[in-house]
């Protein structure tokens, strides 16, 4: 309660704290911008001396004091420095000697920190019930202060704002429409199925994901470079591909120009791959499309889903199979096993089984003769043609129902709004930590 507010007001105890030089009194210049305390009747009055404002900052802090009946406390820091904090000079014509306490209090000196002792002393099974008992009716005397208006003066000591107290809630208005198909991406049925439900709807649904970095922006300029060259446009000539990176990189936001540098010279050695596995036989494939854009509608368990999104590049095998290739330009690969499994490659065969590239195959349902991931910014293996080349990882021609059972697995965690968090590497990078009931910093203060 500020001094103001308490004229007028008697209490037993009275803590006046924080009587600092500078702060108490304070001697600063008191209006606004426009001194528009200064108007009066007959124009503009003179400003308020320092000697007035002293008198004014001296009366305050007298009713500040006589507020208590029995019993006065009045608190101020010294600092060891000169130019440290130091008290007031009204502690001096109270008339007592100023009492020095040193050491580290037990809490904090504060209501918060005395709501929040009280409630762990309520639940916690190491003390005694008469204990926990006492500590609950403290809470509720706390509780119910309130001011002149009726306004709480703790409503953190109130279990209303006890947030971890509530069950949790659902939303009015759902996620999804049942009634209708649940639209899912390969990247989307990934991190549903295999990564962090509440990473995918933090960022798809709620937005909250972090502005696109830098590393992203190289990501999509080395895609765009790629499609040009697959579909014609641009010629699979390295110096032509540098002329129209340098035109576009100067828009890319990196922390320092060193490493601005650095990435161009990474983007150079990726497109120098891109090009050497764009021009090599790549056993009897040929490219048929490239960016191509893909929607269908399909069963998965009990669910309908609708997956949708854009592959790199597809091309025909010696068979006539369609082929899926997606670059990547992260600086990490999954395993040979995760491959095995990569629901964003599967996702792209199973949506060339149902029509997603007939039109590409002159209206003929091709097979799917398998994916991989291309890694420009990573190199092959000696035994696979070494640096100069990107790492491919293969997915074999999709056989069995797992994907299937992993969309309606995702499926139904969108349209039961089950986002539960799930702890692993991804975490590292996760932009949401802070929010993360699974990680240390993201816990909940009530369980």
């Amino acid at each position: 309660m500020t001094a103001h507010r308490s004229k007028g007001l008697e209490w037993r105890l009275v803590v006046v704290a924080g009587v600092q030089e500078g702060l108490w009194p304070d001697l600063r210049r008191r209006g606004s911008l426009l001194e528009a305390d200064r108007i009066g009747r007959d124009g503009l009055a003179e400003p308020l001396t320092p000697g007035a404002l002293l008198a004014e900052e001296r009366r305050l802090f007298y009713v500040a004091a006589t507020r208590a009946r029995e019993r006065l406390v009045v608190t101020a820091v010294k600092a060891p420095a000169d130019d440290g904090d130091q008290p007031s000079r009204f502690l001096t014509e109270l008339g007592v000697e100023p009492r020095d306490v040193t050491g580290r209090p037990r809490r904090p000196l504060s209501v918060a920190a005395l709501v929040a002792e009280l409630r762990a002393t309520t639940v916690d099974p190491r003390v005694s019930d008469a204990l926990r008992e006492a500590a609950a009716r403290r809470l509720a005397r706390l509780a119910a202060l309130a001011d002149e208006d009726g306004r709480p003066l703790v409503p953190s000591a109130h279990p209303y704002r006890w947030w971890g107290m509530f069950e949790p809630t659902e939303s009015k208005v759902p996620l999804r429409n049942r009634d209708q198909p649940v639209v899912l991406s390969g990247s989307a049925l990934d991190q549903l199925a295999n990564t962090c439900a509440l990473q995918w709807f933090l960022g798809r649904e709620v937005k909250a994901d972090a502005p696109a970095t830098a590393a992203q922006g190289f990501g999509n300029v080395v895609h765009v470079l790629a499609d040009e060259v697959a579909s014609g446009h641009t010629p699979a000539d390295l110096s032509v591909l540098m002329e129209r990176l340098d035109s576009v990189w100067n828009a890319l936001a990196f922390d320092a120009p060193w490493k601005s540098d650095q990435e161009k010279d990474n983007a150079r050695v990726a497109l120098e791959r891109f090009l050497q596995w764009h021009v090599m036989d790549r056993t009897g494939r040929t490219p048929v499309a490239s960016e191509h854009d893909f929607d269908v509608t399909l069963d998965a368990g009990d669910y309908q889903v609708r997956i949708r999104g854009q592959m790199d590049r597809v091309e025909a095998d010696g068979d006539g199979r369609a082929y899926v290739v997606d670059f990547k330009t992260g600086k990490q690969a999954p395993t040979g096993k995760e491959v095995e499994r990569h629901p964003q490659l599967a996702v792209y065969q199973l949506a060339v089984r149902e029509g997603a590239v007939d039109d590409a195959f002159d209206g003929v349902r091709p097979e799917p003769g398998g994916a991989e991931l291309v890694h420009l910014r990573q190199g092959a293996a000696k035994r696979d043609g070494g640096e100069t080349l990107p790492k491919v990882q293969a997915q074999e021609p999709l056989a069995g129902e797992w994907v299937g059972d992993l969309l309606a697995t995702a499926a139904g965690k969108v349209l039961d709004e089950r986002f539960t968090p799930t702890a692993g590497q991804h975490c590292t990078h996760c932009a949401f930590r802070a929010s993360c009931s699974a990680r240390q910093e993201g816990r909940h203060v009530v369980e």
